[in-house]
């Protein structure tokens, strides 16, 4: 009998390992590249993506919903991503502080152009769980109970051409019960039309434990919008619609292809027709049928690195790919790899490296830029022919990411930038921006009609930033023309940075009306400054004598030392605050606690660059 036990397990083994074997000698996905994320930084020590742009569209506030569109949740999470009538749309779901912790509900979003975006408004209202009602496997009664959303797809264009907007209505029995383990209610879905306005709701599809005489919503069958029907019929025979839908189906659910519970599908096609599926932990295979069937069990894409949170890939406008993901066991940096053929992916780039402070403490709340989701093949594509994603930070904010296509790592060119002189909408398209909503980063007009690059900020616990690719070089010259608009509040800092973002020089606009630098572990007085009045700064800067001069408004301020020794030098930030470190690798994973006074502006800060240059110098 013992024999018999060995030798099925090795029998096993052997089965197991032949399969991942032949999923690698396969057409599979895999990173070729060698560029590996450091999790000590939240950038990963990456270099950026050129050009990308960082928006905040929702920003959490339980002490003043209305400067949140009247909405006071604080879970925020599972963002989802449309394009469709010359809008962009999104979708999240949204608790009172933690996961799976309910009432819960979801919200939507609009956008015409993906920065400036519309308050959030509820699109799946609070559902009610009968009293009385048991889950099934789950000792627990229903009293008082509303259900949480879980949704893993949240828009379907059909093929005449109208939108759809899902969720999925699970329920809780306590903090540590599962949402999507096909024992909730069901999965719902309601029309977005032309003008705004919001159909019916209706359930799609509901689990099979759950009675539908209890239903707060009618079964989609019993529309009488005949079109209504028929895109739902469409939708739900579709296997690459269906398989999104496995975690919170019934586990033998006859429309799900896979029934393997893994989570977060993704997909996109091939030129050869096959499909390409995504699944958290960077799990993978290939279909050849629409998703019918799949080539293999899905594995772990060789060389990915990928958790437990989502990674998205799709095919972009120049034909290439892209995937963009955490590249670590934690839920940072949000990173992106390219690929010319959908399978090898050579590199990997910087699309968010920072973490903004978790105002509020809650159930599952995990730190990071995460679960990232961009438009699915079928929901739209968006004129300006960027690649658009969406992704939470900290489960508690929303934002988009917009990523210029052609995917670029880098500049040659010398930079000269007045930006009144510049195209208007083209001023910031080589500008990597990190824009919060209380911290803003754009294209303003100041006193006397020039456009400047404005950084604004009256977010307690964010900043704004703003940084430039320049041409990797040994030795630079920088100038540009500062305008604070404040001498005794706020905090600017200038950092000259290497490729990994390790900076070497920093410049400090103190709240003292001074002008300093960073000076080993002192800052140095440099120069004063008053608001409203131009700082114009040029730096000389020599990686291999360590050094650097200033000048101020033309007048030298001798030569200073890097406080970090750099090889070369890439990119110049601007930034409204000091630099963060929390959290780390070590950081205990729930934080239980809120920061003081999270929901309050503080006094707010502005700076203006009128120009900016680079080039670099002869050795």
């Amino acid at each position: 009998m013992m024999f018999r036990l060995k030798k099925t397990t090795i029998l096993f083994s052997i089965s197991i390992l032949f399969q991942i074997r032949s999923a690698i000698a396969q057409d599979t996905v895999k990173y070729i590249g060698t560029t590996l994320s450091n999790v000590d930084y939240h950038h990963g020590q990456l270099s950026p993506v050129l050009g990308v742009h960082n928006i905040q569209v929702f920003r959490a506030n339980r002490e003043h919903p209305e400067l949140a569109g009247k909405h006071g949740w604080t879970y925020n999470h599972q963002p989802m991503l449309a394009y469709w009538n010359k809008q962009f749309f999104l979708e999240f779901l949204s608790n009172p502080v933690g996961e799976h912790i309910p009432p819960g509900e979801s919200l939507l979003q609009i956008s015409k152009d993906g920065y400036h975006w519309t308050d959030p408004v509820v699109v799946f209202p609070p559902y009610k769980v009968p009293d009385g009602w048991k889950k099934k496997g789950h000792d627990g009664v229903a009293k008082n109970l509303y259900a949480v959303m879980h949704q893993r797809m949240g828009f379907y264009v059909s093929e005449s051409d109208r939108l759809f907007v899902l969720g999925y209505y699970g329920v809780t029995m306590d903090a540590k019960d599962d949402p999507n383990d096909g024992n909730g209610i069901g999965r719902v879905i309601r029309e977005i039309y032309r003008d705004g306005r919001f159909g019916p709701i209706y359930f799609i599809r509901n689990n099979s434990s759950w009675d539908k005489k209890l239903s707060a919503f009618p079964f989609y069958k019993e529309s009488k919008d005949k079109g209504f029907v028929e895109a739902c019929d469409e939708l739900l025979g579709k296997p690459l619609m269906m398989q999104q839908w496995v975690e919170e189906a019934d586990r033998d659910d006859p429309l799900i292809p896979l029934k393997r519970a893994i989570k977060a599908f993704n997909f996109y096609h091939l030129p050869n027709g096959q499909v390409v599926g995504l699944w958290k932990h960077a799990l993978t295979s290939v279909s050849t049928d629409e998703g019918k069937t799949w080539a293999y069990d899905p594995l772990r894409a060789p060389g990915f690195v990928n958790s437990n949170a989502k990674i998205w890939g799709q095919r972009t406008i120049d034909g290439r790919y892209a995937t963009v993901y955490n590249p670590s066991e934690f839920r940072w940096p949000l990173a992106l790899s390219t690929s010319d053929d959908g399978i090898h992916y050579k590199d990997l780039l910087l699309v968010n490296g920072e973490i903004s402070s978790m105002r509020y403490g809650g159930n599952y709340k995990s730190y990071g830029p995460q679960y990232v989701r961009g438009i699915e093949e079928g929901n739209g594509n968006p004129p300006d022919q960027a690649m658009w994603v969406s992704y939470s930070m900290n489960k508690e904010d929303m934002w988009v990411a917009r990523i210029p296509v052609p995917i670029i790592s880098g500049v040659t060119e010398p930079v000269q930038e007045v930006f009144s002189r510049m195209a208007d909408g083209k001023e910031l398209s080589n500008w990597n921006l990190y824009s919060p909503l209380w911290a803003s980063v754009k294209i303003e007009k100041a006193t006397g009609g020039d456009k400047v690059l404005a950084l604004k900020d009256k977010d307690p616990y964010d900043y704004a930033r703003a940084e430039r690719l320049v041409p990797e070089s040994k030795k630079l010259k920088v100038k540009f023309t500062l305008l604070p608009q404040q001498a005794d509040h706020g905090l600017l800092h200038v950092e000259c940075l290497d490729a990994k973002g390790q900076a070497a020089v920093r410049l400090i606009l103190d709240k003292d009306s001074l002008l300093k630098i960073k000076a080993g572990y002192r800052d140095a007085k440099v120069a004063t400054y008053q608001a409203g009045e131009p700082l114009q700064i040029e730096l000389k800067l020599d990686v291999t004598t360590r050094s650097y001069t200033i000048a101020v408004n033309g007048e030298q301020k001798g030569t200073k030392i890097f406080f970090a020794p750099l090889a070369s030098i890439s990119r110049i930030a601007f930034r409204t605050g000091e630099i963060r470190r929390f959290p780390d690798a070590d950081t205990p994973t729930d934080q239980d606690f809120d920061l003081k006074n999270p929901g309050d502006p503080v006094k707010e800060a502005v700076y203006y660059i009128r120009d900016f240059s680079a080039e670099p110098l002869a050795n």
